[in-house]
């Protein structure tokens, strides 16, 4: 049976449908970049206006959870889902064993998978961004450069996605609706 980390204070706050764990603006920003992403990578033009828009909205987005992730709710802090290493592995050892324990919030491998997606999306920004600039335009190697970090950003989406619907399965429990409804189960 799958241990759980909820707290007393967690237990109190679940009156109403399950625990409150993820604010407006952490739904916001997650589920805007999906879209922005979408967008870019789907159906806008590359060096088209659409395309730029969408991405200055994702890196508006992203500097926003930046600045949320030290002062916004508890589950959206750094501190609440960042750990080291060893804890990630620790996880995925006792996840694939079966004894891993449900976290709450993000647990230590699904945080360090949204640190790298932080990461990766303010390149595909910056990069983007260079583009536009004289110095870089028609540059082949930084459009090549934001067009890699740009795929890997939709591989890392679907292993991140994967895994959301592993653990859901896992715990029985819908992690995707859960980033809608911003509840997770008691």
């Amino acid at each position: 049976m799958p241990k759980s980390t909820i707290g007393k204070r967690e237990a109190i706050a679940s009156r109403g449908g399950g625990l409150r764990v993820w604010d407006p603006l952490v739904r916001l920003f997650h589920w805007g970049v999906v879209t922005c992403c979408t967008l870019n990578l789907f159906l806008l033009s590359p060096g088209k206006m659409a395309h730029r828009y969408a991405g200055y909205t994702a890196l508006t987005l992203l500097g926003l959870r930046f600045v949320w992730g030290f002062v916004g709710t508890r589950h959206a802090r750094f501190s609440d889902f960042v750990r080291g290493p060893a804890a990630v592995l620790r996880y995925l050892r006792v996840f694939a064993a079966g004894e891993a324990e449900r976290h709450i919030g993000h647990n230590p491998a699904a945080g360090w998978m949204m640190v790298l997606l932080m990461v990766l999306l303010a390149a595909v920004g910056a990069s983007g961004w260079m583009t536009t600039l004289d110095a870089f335009w028609g540059n082949k190697l930084l459009e090549e450069v934001h067009e890699v970090l740009a795929n890997l950003i939709l591989v890392l989406a679907g292993v991140h996605a994967f895994a959301a619907v592993v653990e859901s399965w896992h715990f029985k429990e819908n992690l995707i609706w859960s980033m809608v409804t911003g509840r997770k189960k008691a």
